[in-house]
């Protein structure tokens, strides 16, 4: 049995179609699809966000695959609102809350990936002097790599 992605957006109708082909009835089903595409991203962003805060391993590029798409989800469902001319308030307050969200995920991988930086520094130094024989000291090392 085929396994619908759960991080893939509900089928909406295909963009271009004329405002006027969505009945009043038919728009709070499309700002529902938002709804959905949006709470899809939420959760992907705060697995992401507790996994790094939790400074065990993590799968990065899982969570960058699952966001992109999420995010590809939110552009199309977006365009289609827009495209059929719906609007709403709640709508601008709900994207609010996922750019609160986005930013301290944002924040949490920028510390993440400058501990990431500092520790491969640090290795590469200790690799660097373990390989050295002793023959240049520090101060022909350092001119050695300026020029």
């Amino acid at each position: 049995m085929l396994q619908r992605n759960p991080y893939q957006a509900p089928s909406l109708p295909a963009p271009g179609a004329a405002a006027a082909a969505v009945s009043d009835r038919e728009r709070p089903a499309l700002g529902g699809a938002i709804e959905i595409v949006i709470q899809r991203l939420e959760e992907v962003v705060d697995q992401e966000t507790a996994a790094l805060k939790s400074r065990k391993a993590v799968d990065l590029k899982d969570f960058n695959d699952r966001k992109s798409h999420a995010l590809l989800d939110l552009t199309r469902a977006l365009r289609q609102m827009q495209a059929n001319g719906a609007v709403h308030s709640q709508l601008e307050r709900r994207l609010g809350s996922l750019r609160a969200k986005l930013e301290v995920n944002r924040q949490v991988l920028k510390m993440h990936l400058e501990a990431v930086r500092e520790v491969s520094t640090t290795l590469a130094d200790a690799i660097r002097e373990q390989d050295s024989d002793g023959t240049y000291g520090p101060g022909v090392r350092m001119a050695y790599k300026t020029s």
